[in-house]
């Protein structure tokens, strides 16, 4: 791992002139699917580079969302989609309990991506600080609930060294909604 992953985040320095530089009247699904997204997964993928020699990486599609995962370690590098607002389908609560986490005082098998959203079990569940994961991650799945059509993501970062650790250290979560600045937050997790 070199001090680079460790000390930074992604910062998404071309994302402003990306939006920018979008011809007028492109459709916001569009202007997401063909420049947004690819530009987020070069990013993210180049950052999980600096600590990790590529191991076999997969984008999962799974519904309206995709997911980045490393086989390898085993672990979620991404996960994103476009909100369609409320998910009013039932939570699968067996399952998710069912989820090994351990010290489950400190940890909760977290979503990457919302169940109130559309986020589903197995990949999208990962360890996420109870501390992080019941309030202040809460916040922004509330606010991509309530703006259907924006860009929800989550980004796991891990600077723990081990060929299998699967509990990220640091969380990037982010929203981009129409005619709104990118709202992108970092958690430590």
């Amino acid at each position: 791992m070199t001090s680079n992953y460790a000390a930074a985040v992604p910062d998404y320095s071309e994302l402003t002139g990306l939006l920018a530089a979008t011809p007028r009247g492109t459709p916001w699904e569009a202007l997401l699917n063909q420049a947004v997204i690819p530009y987020l997964v070069r990013v993210w993928l180049d950052h999980y580079r600096m600590a990790a020699e590529a191991g076999d990486i997969v984008e999962v599609p799974l519904g309206q969302y995709s997911y980045l995962f490393d086989i390898g370690p085993d672990r979620l590098i991404a996960a994103w989609g476009i909100s369609r607002g409320r998910f009013s389908g039932a939570r699968p609560n067996s399952r998710i309990q069912r989820f090994p986490v351990a010290n489950r005082h400190i940890y909760d098998a977290g979503h990457a991506i919302s169940h109130r959203l559309g986020g589903g079990t197995d990949i999208n569940l990962t360890a996420q600080l109870a501390s992080v994961n019941r309030r202040p991650f809460q916040e922004l799945e509330q606010k991509a609930i309530k703006t259907p059509g924006c860009l929800y993501f989550t980004y796991w970062m891990y600077n723990r060294t081990g060929e299998k650790i699967q509990l990220a250290s640091r969380i990037q979560q982010g929203l981009m909604a129409p005619g709104s600045q990118p709202d992108i937050r970092v958690f430590e997790n």
